[in-house]
């Protein structure tokens, strides 16, 4: 289809053969780099009795542990640096909410690569040097910002670095500059869909045609209300700081599952729960080995994000493996009363019902020695102030279908439009009050 653009065709659409034999290639490359230069990863192999010569097929990556965000941070700030400093042009780090936070390194090739996997997704969902590119994600320590402007520049169009928040700044420029594409997460793009309505700034003024959306996870009913609310068409990419940032994969125009960055990454899907690996197809925890990467390499690394791999011909002509939307994060699970749920699975039931917006919170409670779950939903200002009969009714469905899904009653309350909290970053969905 002609719609269909790919920044670098040899690549993004080789025969099968010819990139599992660059892969492994480069695999084994990296496993002798790290050997031979990052005392974690000697000691890791010595203990697991594997000497680089010994990975002769991707099946013998399952002889090596896994990397987790622990022994990111047990290692910091330098310690899984496969070059000295001096090599290092960049350093990112994760916000270290929970501990030290996790320091990433990029040599000068580390910067052109990131650079050319966001040119393909940036290209693969819409974007040319034509475009005016609106950057909202916050700049500094975290990789969305950067990531995103180098890949753009890369492709040649013109860079908005705005950055996050100041909504009415961000509405201003977006009509001025005439913004033709906007970067920021899902949930902000919501926000600045309401701010252009109570601003009186009809969408159609706006020179807005693509939305490329990342950061958190998102759902099909999620992307179509951006889509009609801001006239554009929304993909979805996916990229973690720990592994370089966003670039790892991303959806193209035919939105049928974001493309997986083979030539550069080693994928896999495993149980959460037992570490083993799945086969193809079967959803899980993605684990990542880098193949290419510098400063930095990361074998077996442990992403927590649950999503599945699948092979199938895509109309855009890549042959690169496809990885479903992130569904959510293992360390997102919520165990309530000895049962496990996730946001997605609550997300997944509230957007089934018509009139329900997509601003949502989860409030964990403890009433004596039981826990309580409580959604806040906010709905349509015209069910909002509908008769109380029907909005008991609606409830009452949402509840036994919330039931059905998650093997638990619950309980909910419509609450009414725009007020719950927006968030200009990732939203943040649950809050526990159990430990309070």
């Amino acid at each position: 289809m002609s719609d269909h653009r790919i920044w670098d065709e040899e690549r993004e659409t080789m025969p099968r053969d010819e990139l599992e034999q660059l892969q492994l290639e480069r695999l084994q490359a990296t496993f002798n780099r790290v050997y031979r230069n990052v005392k974690f990863y000697r000691n890791r192999l010595d203990e697991a009795g594997v000497l680089p010569e010994d990975i002769k097929g991707f099946g013998d990556l399952g002889k090596i542990p896994f990397t987790t965000k622990e022994d990111l941070r047990e290692n910091y700030p330098y310690g899984i640096f496969a070059v000295p400093l001096r090599e290092v042009v960049r350093i990112h780090s994760s916000t270290g909410t929970t501990g030290k936070p996790t320091v990433v390194g990029y040599t000068r090739n580390d910067i052109d690569t990131w650079s050319e996997l966001v040119a393909r997704f940036m290209t693969a969902g819409g974007v040319t040097k034509d475009d005016v590119v609106q950057i909202a994600f916050g700049y500094g320590l975290f990789t969305g910002g950067f990531g995103l402007h180098y890949g753009a520049e890369r492709i040649g169009a013109s860079v908005i670095p705005i950055s996050s928040g100041n909504t009415r700044r961000q509405l201003m420029i977006m009509e001025d500059y005439r913004t033709s594409v906007l970067v920021c997460t899902p949930s902000y793009s919501i926000y600045l869909a309401e701010a252009l309505e109570e601003n009186g700034i009809n969408a159609d003024r706006l020179s807005l045609r693509y939305g490329l959306f990342g950061s958190e996870p998102w759902s099909e009913r999620m992307r179509s209300e951006i889509e009609s609310r801001l006239g554009i068409i929304a993909t979805d990419n996916y990229g973690l700081s720990e592994v370089m940032g966003p670039g790892v994969a991303g959806e193209c125009l035919a939105k049928s599952g974001l493309h997986l960055n083979e030539d550069h990454l080693i994928p896999e899907i495993i149980d959460p729960e037992t570490g083993e690996v799945l086969p193809l197809g079967e959803r899980g925890e993605l684990v990542i080995t880098t193949i290419t990467r510098e400063a930095m390499p990361l074998i077996r690394y442990r992403t927590r994000d649950l999503t599945r791999l699948y092979r199938e011909e895509c109309e855009c002509g890549r042959t690169l493996v496809k990885m479903e939307k992130v569904s959510g994060r293992t360390d997102d699970m919520i165990i309530i009363r000895g049962v496990n749920i996730f946001p997605s699975q609550v997300e997944k039931v509230l957007f089934s019902f018509e009139g329900i917006t997509p601003h949502y919170r989860i409030v964990l409670s403890r009433e004596g020695a039981l826990d309580e779950m409580a959604v806040l939903v906010e709905v349509n200002e015209t069910l909002f102030f509908d008769e109380m009969k029907k909005q008991r009714l609606l409830v009452e469905e949402i509840k036994e279908a919330l039931r059905s899904e998650l093997g638990l009653k619950v309980s909910l309350k419509l609450v009414e439009p725009r007020s719950l909290e927006r968030f200009k970053g990732k939203a943040e969905r649950v809050i526990d009050e159990r430990e309070r």
